[in-house]
């Protein structure tokens, strides 16, 4: 049963979370009104659409969307990988994923010279980097959960350096700086077709997350008290890895590298309601997109020239962690 207390903190989560997007909409270098992004979004113009409505539709809400799936899809695979390793110092970077899709995204620009190239190799190869350090793992025996975290270090330093290479035969007047700024993060070149393509795969990851938050719980305690209660653990753990991999890899595809939400946020969360992934998973959703909606306000708005999310994000969550950890320390034990 969820306790009155859990529903409260929903509650709150999703109204901020409502009113967040909707002063989204009006924040930026065009102010809109509120009347009018109201009649935007629930009854446009579709023949003769006004500034406002063009704004919203083509720029903000597409951002907007983004952001929330993103942060998101980052903050419960971070939840589901922490109670998966048991290690509250996991992120969903853990197997390569983010590392692979940054390669795959990077090798898209360089080869492709479009987005769409782009995004269709992060995809490609956050998949491929999880699948070499499956096949890692399952080559050399030994623990499961440390030979996992092995093969994830391999595949991770293997794409990051393959990163390099692609940085160092680009051109550094065109190609580099485009891949370099797509790594930093950001969602200014998201739009509406790209959010119809990734928003049903992000949403089915998620409720499949959702939905198997019991198996975390028991996971969490450790994988012969999960055995002996007839849990099939690597079956489990394997359909988890993949569904991680796949909300992950997109995130990529979305924007970039955005680093720290999936390893701050699930803190946070559980600090409010405490480490059952039944309530933690829902509350780790609803507040990772609130996070990076806001923060990409911040990166938009607050400066003269747009800062990549990914750099304000590493920004505000290194001294947040550590004030998060301090909080959290005991909740493992």
């Amino acid at each position: 049963m969820l306790t009155n207390n859990y529903k409260a903190v929903i509650t709150a989560l999703i109204l901020i979370l409502v009113l967040s997007a909707f002063a989204s909409l009006k924040l930026g270098t065009i102010a809109i009104p509120a009347e009018e992004a109201i009649k935007a979004l629930f009854a446009p113009d579709k023949e003769n659409p006004t500034l406002f409505a063009t704004v919203i539709w083509q720029i903000r809400l597409p951002r907007i969307l983004a952001a929330l799936l993103a942060g998101a899809a980052l903050a419960v695979s971070g939840a589901a990988y922490q109670s998966m390793f048991i290690n509250p110092l996991v992120s969903p970077g853990l197997l390569g994923v983010l590392a692979g899709a940054a390669f795959g995204s990077a090798a898209g620009m360089l080869l492709g010279k479009t987005l769409l190239a782009a995004q269709i190799g992060a995809f490609i190869f956050g998949v491929a980097a999880v699948a070499f350090a499956l096949f890692l793992a399952g080559i050399f025996r030994g623990n499961r959960l440390i030979m996992l975290l092995i093969g994830g270090i391999v595949s991770s330093s293997f794409f990051t350096a393959l990163i390099s290479v692609l940085k160092y035969v680009a051109d550094s007047k065109n190609e580099l700086p485009a891949i370099v700024y797509w790594l930093m993060g950001g969602f200014s070149s998201v739009s509406m077709p790209v959010i119809k393509l990734v928003a049903p795969l992000m949403a089915i990851g998620l409720l499949i997350l959702v939905y198997m938050a019991k198996y975390l719980n028991l996971l969490s305690m450790g994988d012969d008290e999960a055995m002996s209660l007839g849990v099939r653990v690597s079956l489990i753990r394997n359909v988890l890895i993949v569904v991680t991999t796949l909300i992950c890899s997109l995130t990529v595809a979305l924007g970039g590298i955005i680093s720290w939400v999936g390893l701050m946020i699930p803190h946070t969360a559980r600090m409010l309601i405490g480490p059952d992934n039944r309530k933690l998973i829902p509350a780790s959703a609803l507040m990772g997109a609130i996070y990076l909606l806001i923060i990409d306000d911040l990166c938009r708005a607050a400066f003269v020239n747009e800062v990549p999310i990914g750099i304000m994000t590493s920004l505000i969550g290194v001294p947040f962690f550590i004030l998060v950890l301090w909080k959290t320390d005991r909740r493992w034990n």
